[in-house]
């Protein structure tokens, strides 16, 4: 190659060098004018470009928290469900009305004023579901709403399902319990998540119930969610779109199937509001294995204690009360037990016991009666007597050997693997108390009161339930359980909650007794206490009570009930509650057991049907 062949190349390459350079120069000199020179004014159709970059973002608006659901024994939701509601996606106005005639459209769909949409539009900050005015969820969209808006098309707006965790007929029932934000409790089940970052105490999670014992396993993955592309002028970025965010686990969320009847609960719950039960509780159990099929408590937990726990949100079912006569079933079969009576035993009462100011309830007394007699006549001087026989030994021997003054709520007898530890269905369940604390020394008025249900006695109405369910098993306690097994997401078994007993560490109660004490309970609603309630669709048997307690400074009364049905061939045990009953009211709680029973029968028709 030439010398000046070279010298041309290398002029060539220092211009083209030189022109880089300049070009590298004005970038560097364009990137400092634009930090240190004013920012323009924002105007409708320009902006900063400081704020654009920052503007550009993606916006997310949760579909589905990815908390599990709880459906009844036969596959129908108690929780969630999904349908399709509107989306508005914070956009600049320009783009929102950009045909007007379309937006006045949307406006006449949703049955709004079209002013009133736009300004609602204009203030948004962050993506949010439609919502009429007064709902406190998205709005469910109608069929005529849906073909109206497929037919719009309106930068930011979107038809999007939308999973609503209390459905419109949902109806809140203790036994599931309640979520909220609870920093405390998120603190004390989930330190290490929080530690990972991987929760914050702004996270909802499980207050009460169900919602309480299973939620690490009902937390799931995490949301579904859409994001919305836009760019520092707030429009639509082309290309992105809708994006959907979601775990993409096919294992969550779970399903958790429990053993209660959704229609038999509402039912009940109609009922129970239409007969003015104000405060109380009805349990219904399966006789055949404890399983629980309604469980109501009121004061109804009411939807504004779903995010926050209110007065109302303590579960009756599961509380202990004074139970008054309904504890002779448990003193009858301590003395039966102990062999200080039996059945063909003559009593006497004159109505007065002559100690510790105690009386029977009938004026004058019921004379001669027999055991059976002074059950079903709920003769307080005859239990007294027996109660008087026994020790305090064997009063809680009996009450732990029939499932009272514990637990009996389903609960894993080792850790439970899908938690790793174990598992109590009723965390808030109350044990109840048959002495609050056992005198060393026999007092026989502290016998004499235990032995009517006074004094410490306590027990909930799902031990008395289980009391009937035990009486019918021939002594055998059942653990009632209110979830059956745990789903994946997929429809596979997570775990199966099977149904089990609840021995008492003294064994069980002979068969015999067992037997004793359902034939008393016939004679009850025979001719004793409960012959009220004969007449109805089945024939039934249980036992009435009526507790004396104090609220503050003044007398109430805890009303009770408690039996099965149909005698003969027994498919329900319930137990009734009517508790801060003014003195002198007839007894609620049979009432009410009565109606239970029918429609329960009726409900049992139906199925045969």
């Amino acid at each position: 190659m030439s010398r000046e062949r070279r010298r041309s190349r290398q002029q060539r390459i220092f211009i083209l060098l030189m022109m880089l350079s300049a070009m590298v120069v004005l970038v560097v000199l364009r990137i400092g004018w634009l930090q240190l020179m004013p920012s323009a004014p924002v105007t409708a159709t320009s902006s900063d470009w400081k704020e654009e970059s920052v503007a550009q973002r993606e916006r997310t608006l949760v579909l589905d928290t990815g908390r599990g659901d709880f459906y009844d024994r036969f596959g129908r939701p108690l929780t969630g469900e999904t349908y399709e509601a509107l989306a508005v996606f914070p956009l600049q106005m320009k783009s929102r009305t950009n045909n007007p005639k379309e937006f006045d459209e949307l406006a006449k769909a949703l049955g709004i004023q079209s002013s009133m949409l736009k300004q609602w539009m204009a203030r948004l900050t962050v993506p949010v579901f439609w919502q009429q005015e007064g709902q406190k969820v998205p709005h469910r969209l109608t069929a005529k709403q849906l073909t109206a808006i497929g037919a719009l098309h309106i930068n930011g707006v979107r038809v999007l399902p939308y999973h609503n965790r209390y459905p419109s007929a949902f109806s809140a029932i203790h036994a599931l319990g309640y979520i909220s934000q609870h920093p405390e409790l998120l603190q004390a089940d989930y330190s290490k998540r929080l530690k990972e970052h991987t929760m914050t105490l702004r996270d909802q999670t499980g207050g009460s119930g169900l919602e309480h014992s299973l939620d690490p396993l009902l937390q799931g993955t995490g949301p579904t969610a859409v994001s919305y592309f836009t760019d520092g002028t707030d429009k639509p970025m082309h290309g992105l779109n809708l994006r959907l965010i979601s775990p993409n686990n096919p294992y969550y969320p779970v399903k958790v199937m429990t053993t209660m009847d959704l229609s038999l609960q509402h039912q009940l719950e109609n009922y129970v509001d239409h007969k003015g039960l104000k405060e109380g509780a009805v349990v219904v159990l399966d006789t055949a294995n404890g399983d629980i099929i309604a469980m109501i408590s009121k004061p109804q937990l009411a939807m504004s204690s779903i995010n926050a726990a209110g007065p109302d949100a303590a579960n009756h079912a599961i509380r202990a009360a004074t139970p008054g006569s309904i504890f002779k079933i448990v003193t009858e079969a301590a003395a039966l037990e102990s062999n200080v009576t039996s059945e063909g035993e003559q009593f006497y009462c004159n109505g007065n016991y002559g100690r510790y100011g105690l009386h029977c309830w009938k004026d004058g007394g019921h004379g001669h009666v027999t055991l059976q007699d002074a059950f079903a006549g709920s003769c307080n001087v005859v239990f007294a007597e027996l109660a008087e026989r026994l020790s305090a030994r064997q009063f809680l021997v009996t009450a732990d050997q029939l499932g009272i003054a514990r637990q009996v709520g389903w609960s894993s007898k080792e850790a439970f693997a899908p938690l790793g530890r174990p598992l109590r269905q009723f965390q808030e369940e109350e044990a109840g108390n048959v002495f609050a604390v056992p005198q060393g020394a026999r007092d026989g008025g502290q016998l004499a009161q235990t032995g009517i249900g006074q004094r410490d006695v306590k027990l909930s109405p799902l031990q008395a339930a289980n009391l009937i369910v035990t009486l019918l098993h021939e002594g055998r306690v059942q653990e009632p359980r209110l979830v059956s097994e745990i789903r994946y997401g997929n429809g596979q078994v997570l775990a199966k909650l099977a149904r089990q007993t609840s021995p008492s560490q003294y064994g069980q109660i002979h068969a015999r007794t067992a037997r004793t004490l359902l034939r008393s309970m016939e004679a009850v609603v025979h001719y004793g206490t409960g012959k009220g309630i004969r007449n109805g669709i089945w024939t039934v048997a249980g036992k009435s009570g009526t507790a004396q307690i104090r609220r503050g400074d003044r007398e109430r009364l805890n009303q009770w009930f408690v039996g099965y049905g149909p005698v003969g061939q027994p498919r329900y045990a319930v137990a009734v509650l009517a508790e801060n009953r003014t003195p002198g009211t007839s007894n609620q709680a049979t009432a009410i057991f009565r109606g239970v029973m029918d429609i329960l029968a009726m409900q049992r028709k139906d199925e045969i049907d």
